[in-house]
């Protein structure tokens, strides 16, 4: 079976609903899990352009 467009469409439609319905019966839990789930996005989240090696520029390579 080839994974398309119109598969991707439903899977994440089944998705939102899914989720939808499983806030709507445990939203106090969620709401005591968001501090942590936004310090783990916090954590894990990636920096690409922070690179702590070499901080030289290119004037400094004229001697």
């Amino acid at each position: 079976m080839i994974w398309d467009r119109k598969w991707t469409l439903f899977a994440a439609s089944l998705t939102v609903i899914v989720a939808f319905f499983i806030l709507r019966e445990h939203w106090r839990h969620a709401l005591g899990l968001a501090p942590y789930l936004l310090l783990l996005a916090c954590l894990f989240h990636g920096h690409g352009g922070h690179r702590h090696g070499d901080h030289r520029t290119k004037t400094d390579d004229i001697t």
